[in-house]
């Protein structure tokens, strides 16, 4: 199976790449347009700030390979939230394959969501190897709101999109490649899609 990882100016990609090598895969990070959409499948990471990381993507073009995608795709935390139709971070218009916004948490609880959360009401093969209610690790201050592509819940103050689905694509707010042997579960499961 060939999967490219979307390269582009975001943390955390070390850490999908050694989680996928793990589950026996050997990724390639690119940014080539042609390698994006020969892939069997794409993985769209991150951990930035929106305005910025979509002025990167179009700057590249990079933003209409990833709506042109056909085969299975993922987005992992703000590659979720750059699949979102609007970002309250920076005002920023994203990617709009869910029509969907990203909104900030506003309330007394501590901002960023940091830690562990368990995830409810799961839909998809995605998760077709975790339980209901299995805990994954999250690092955000702004989330998705919950619609009809939402495919798992997570409170955190308010009820969120942990994950959401449409088409071919897939996005988790929170980081599997950081959740131990449940994120390593649901990356299989994404393998398997």
């Amino acid at each position: 199976m060939k999967l490219a990882i979307v390269k582009y100016n975001a943390g955390n990609i070390r850490s999908v790449i050694f989680a996928l090598e793990r589950l026996g895969i050997e990724p390639i990070l690119t940014d080539n347009p042609d390698e994006l959409k020969s892939a069997d499948k794409v993985i769209f990471p991150g951990v930035g700030e929106a305005s910025s990381t979509m002025r990167y993507l179009k700057e590249r073009k990079l933003d209409e390979v990833i709506r042109e995608l056909k085969q299975p795709t993922f987005g992992i935390c703000l590659g979720q939230q750059l699949m979102c139709k609007h970002s309250e971070e920076g005002n920023t218009d994203c990617l709009g394959i869910f029509d969907i916004a990203v909104k900030k948490f506003v309330g007394t609880e501590k901002i960023p969501h940091i830690g562990w959360n368990n995830i409810v009401d799961l839909k998809t093969p995605l998760f077709k190897h975790v339980s209901e209610s299995d805990y994954t690790y999250f690092v955000h201050s702004f989330y998705a709101e919950q619609s009809e592509f939402t495919i798992a819940t997570t409170d955190y103050i308010l009820p969120f999109s942990a994950a959401l689905h449409r088409d071919n694509f897939y996005a988790t707010q929170f980081h599997p490649e950081k959740s131990g042997d449940v994120g390593a579960k649901i990356l299989q499961g994404f393998l398997e899609i």
